[in-house]
Formats: structure tokens, sequence, C-alpha cells
């Protein structure tokens, strides 16, 4: 995610606390949180498939999705 939209999602939090939003700005920040959650997940679901688990006689097995 771009800096710009990173920056945007800490500005529109701090402003909630501070005076609160308008609807529009609601409707970004919501926007911008599931845009964020979503590149979240794909990177996390990467890491999680080249991640390796390396029992003690040094065998390798790949996490199994559940």
């Amino acid at each position: 995610m771009e800096k710009e939209k990173l920056d945007r999602i800490n500005y529109l939090a701090a402003k909630k606390k501070a005076e609160g939003l308008t609807e529009a700005e609601q409707k970004e920040q919501k926007a911008l949180r599931e845009e964020f959650l979503m590149e979240f997940r794909a990177s996390f679901t990467g890491i999680l498939n080249n991640t390796k688990i390396v029992r003690p006689d040094g065998s390798e097995e790949s996490l199994n999705k559940k």
C-alpha cells in the first residue's frame, strides 16, 4: 500500500479521536481499511505458504491450510 494511503488512514484515525469524522470521511476510512486488510492478508498468506516446520530429525514439513 502506498505511503500516502497509510498516512491518510492514520490522519483519519487521529481526526476521529480528536473531533470526529464527517460521513464522507467515514466512508473513505472504511474503504481504506478494507484495502489495507486485503493487502495485509494476501501478504501474510504468502509468508505462511513459504514457511516450513523443521523437525528435530531434520525433516521439513510445509504448513497445511486449515
